[in-house]
């Protein structure tokens, strides 16, 4: 990895893995995560934000990263989710405010 390198600890069914990635590299965390993990029916409306498959909770997120924007408070509010750290993860840029975050991938 370069020295730009973003690293995510990633938790899918209680199981921990670490991922690193960089800027640019993928659109969106979902995207990252379906390449990585082979998530079937993870993200169906390709990151669109409507769908809530790829539904994540977070921990460690900084900076403008954190503020929900476009479709996503619409979205997670009709299924019930108010919590900051619950996300959509198309909605999340790959940037370095996801630098040693910890994602972990929610059943929808």
């Amino acid at each position: 990895m370069n020295d730009n390198s973003i690293k995510l600890v990633i938790i899918e069914n209680g199981a921990k893995q670490i991922i690193q990635t960089h800027p640019g590299e993928y659109r969106n965390l979902m995207m990252l995560l379906r390449d990585k993990l082979f998530l079937e029916g993870f993200g169906e409306c390709g990151g669109m934000g409507r769908c809530a498959t790829c539904i994540i909770k977070t921990k460690g997120i900084n900076g403008i990263s954190n503020i929900k924007e476009r479709n996503e408070p619409a979205t997670l509010s009709k299924l019930g989710f108010h919590e900051n750290d619950i996300r959509l993860s198309c909605q999340l840029l790959i940037t370095p405010d996801l630098d040693n975050a910890e994602i972990e991938i929610m059943e929808y």
